[in-house]
């Protein structure tokens, strides 16, 4: 990881990743995937991925089609994967809120999901949550998804260096601790390609641009398609 680099700007975006006031978004139960989709050819039966997250995931301040969940669709299908991504991302979630929300939102799916993202704690970091209770809310959203035998993708944060070396250890550790325990795939570190990419974050200094979703995708797009298990 290259941490040594952080300005106070970027260590801003690592803190509120997804704390910023955002323009209200459309709900995560009643969100569909973007029409702006090109028509690819796919094969094989639909295969369904909830991306459960923050703003992150909800696209803060994009149109409908630049968000994560909407891009990486179309890159799944783009390698033939009849794949349909649905954008359960609220801004400004923690990981309290995501636990709250995880039931009713599988229970107001039309069907199981093939595959879960899960992508929170950045906002547990803004607030400076413990990282035990950050640990213990992500360890009951990862327990009702395999309670329904839904496989995830958990999308790990990190915390900076400012928070001290304590906490900075016991937050960077809980992802990787909790993928072994409930034998989910991980990406250590979500936010990876752009955190050090100042071109790739909007002018708020805090949220990916349109450019900087595509490159997210691109770098995490081979780990959801290792995750997402074969057609039943």
């Amino acid at each position: 990881m290259r941490f040594g680099g952080w300005t106070i700007g970027l260590l801003a975006f690592a803190l509120a990743a997804c704390g910023a006031e955002a323009p209200p978004q459309e709900s995560a139960e009643t969100a569909e995937t973007s029409e702006a989709a090109p028509d690819i050819a796919v094969s094989g039966p639909e295969r369904t991925i909830l991306a459960f997250g923050d703003s992150l995931f909800a696209g803060y301040n994009l149109a409908e089609h630049e968000g994560y969940p909407e891009r990486l669709e179309v890159a799944l299908r783009a390698q033939g994967i009849n794949a349909r991504v649905i954008d359960a991302g609220v801004s400004g979630d923690t990981t309290a809120a995501g636990r709250q929300r995880i039931g009713f939102v599988l229970d107001n799916a039309a069907s199981p999901p093939d595959l879960a993202i899960v992508e929170l704690g950045g906002n547990d970091l803004l607030r400076g949550i413990a990282p035990a209770s950050t640990r213990e809310n992500l360890g009951a959203i990862l327990d009702e998804l395999a309670r329904r035998e839904i496989p995830v993708l958990l999308m790990g944060m990190r915390a900076p260096p400012n928070l001290g070396a304590q906490f900075q250890a016991e937050f960077d550790g809980l992802y990787p601790a909790l993928a072994e325990e409930y034998g989910v795939e991980l990406v250590p570190f979500f936010l990876e390609a752009v955190f050090d990419q100042p071109q790739l974050i909007l002018p708020d200094r805090i949220h990916p641009t349109a450019e900087g979703v595509q490159a997210l995708v691109e770098a995490t797009g081979p780990a959801v398609v290792s995750a997402l298990p074969p057609a039943r």
